[in-house]
């Protein structure tokens, strides 16, 4: 399989995977555009033929679905970062998400807990279903690694994983403030979103996923052989994560 082939793969399977959440209401401009704010480089042109290779066609009898699912019963923390996303130390903000990757199995979901002082990656899981208990695990994750005094910020978007009563119980537990993303507004949890764009230039585009465990297992290799300890992030003065911890200890 040529370059070129590989490449129309990884589109294909984006397309299809914003098709289906935008309820097949995205047309070639608007696909194009959704693509190339998830970081893909992709025009028109290639765009259009594979949705009209692979008959992805509009649906326009329904409405755009977002990812995150926000329309649930659970209560909805303010948003107290106000997209400040730096910090004086470690343990005092931390932000969370879910994101995606396509495998030939299906879709990976990955969440993580991040901690915006560091940039560093201190929680994270993955699963075949977006489910609660996959940002669960990502948060137990993390609080075993940093058992974080009372008082640090967490925050994510108001999706019903981070808003259900499991959930906001751990948080509770450990005195966190809670705070939340207004409703649809990815720039509110900007941090993280770099990190997944980061991710997903750097490694899951590069090349085709047969398998979850095959994923899974490249994701902790970047996550703790390369992000953390070896990736300079100009917001650090071009220090990795762990440096820069190491430097400010």
């Amino acid at each position: 399989m040529c370059p070129r082939q590989r490449k129309d793969l990884v589109v294909l399977a984006h397309i299809r995977e914003q098709h289906d959440l935008a309820l097949g209401s995205y047309g070639r401009p608007r696909m194009t555009e959704e693509l190339k704010e998830l970081g893909l480089d992709v025009g028109h042109r290639r765009v259009g033929r594979l949705m009209k290779e692979n008959a992805i066609c509009v649906v326009r009898t329904r409405k755009y679905k977002a990812t995150t699912d926000s329309d649930h019963r659970f209560n909805i923390a303010p948003n107290l970062l106000e997209r400040d996303f730096s910090a004086s130390g470690p343990n005092q903000k931390w932000a969370g998400d879910i994101s995606y990757i396509w495998t030939r199995e299906g879709w990976l979901y990955l969440a993580v807990i991040i901690d915006l002082y560091s940039r560093r990656v201190i929680g994270w899981a993955v699963s075949n279903r977006m489910k609660k208990d996959l940002a669960i695990r990502a948060l137990d994750m993390a609080i075993n690694l940093r058992q974080p005094p009372p008082g640090c910020i967490h925050h994510t978007d108001r999706g019903s994983q981070y808003c259900s009563q499991d959930y906001q119980k751990r948080l509770r537990d450990r005195c966190f403030q809670v705070s939340m993303s207004g409703k649809g507004n990815c720039y509110d949890n900007a941090a993280v979103e770099t990190f997944f764009k980061s991710l997903k230039a750097e490694l899951i585009w590069r090349q085709t996923w047969s398998t979850r465990r095959e994923t899974e297992a490249a994701l902790f290799q970047y996550i703790n052989g390369f992000y953390n300890p070896r990736r300079r992030h100009s917001a650090l003065g071009w220090k990795s994560p762990l440096a820069f911890e190491r430097k400010a200890a």
